[in-house]
């Protein structure tokens, strides 16, 4: 009788941290938007850079996510009841937003920024920790794969000429930032979707 306690104490909590790990998963998914907004500014700040090189470029880029961002997330705050998992997402980005933010503003205004190929694999290994991070407490293996790329932009730009470097840079963010952000606002809109169709039915 005993054992049989322990079993099922052992598979109720089994299903507690898979219901909270998929909980965690549907509230990155509930921020999609934001990797797809990152993204847009790394391509925006890149662009200018580039085309009209100004150590303003990325600094006033950065600070503009940053303003639509936050404004975005007070918004949308509230919508969703805050996880254990929810939590320690948050926070991953949050740190790293807080670390790109001081790294670009800082090189921005130095002139660090010239060495494309330093810049990108730091940033690409940035950006590879939180989604490792954040894919391995989800035990969410399409943002590992997203950390799989960005370590592998973080290492193949310093190898590779600095035109190459900005290339993989780009394709890494359409994938990780564009495509990801994508998936993630098309799980949650399903989500929405099938929690109205299922609510008359429990009416």
């Amino acid at each position: 009788m005993h054992a049989d306690l322990n079993e099922q104490e052992l598979r109720d909590r089994l299903s507690l941290i898979e219901s909270m790990i998929a909980e965690g998963r549907r509230t990155t998914e509930s921020w999609g938007w934001t990797f797809v907004l990152w993204g847009v500014a790394y391509y925006i700040a890149l662009a200018w850079s580039i085309w009209s090189p100004s150590v303003w470029a990325w600094p006033v880029t950065i600070v503009a996510a940053v303003i639509v961002t936050f404004v975005g997330v007070s918004i949308k705050a509230g919508s969703r009841p805050e996880t254990t998992l929810g939590r320690a997402s948050m926070a991953i980005w949050t740190a790293l937003g807080v670390s790109m933010f001081v790294l670009f503003l800082a090189m921005g205004f130095t002139g660090r920024l010239a060495d494309v190929r330093v810049f990108i694999s730091i940033a690409s290994a940035i950006l590879g920790m939180a989604n490792g991070a954040s894919g391995i407490i989800l035990r969410w293996k399409v943002q590992i794969a997203c950390a799989i790329v960005w370590w592998a932009a973080a290492a193949l730009s310093c190898f590779v000429s600095e035109s190459q470097s900005l290339i993989v840079f780009l394709v890494a963010i359409f994938f990780c930032q564009i495509v990801f952000g994508i998936y993630g606002m098309i799980a949650e809109a399903r989500q929405r979707k099938g929690q109205a169709n299922n609510g008359p039915a429990h009416a």
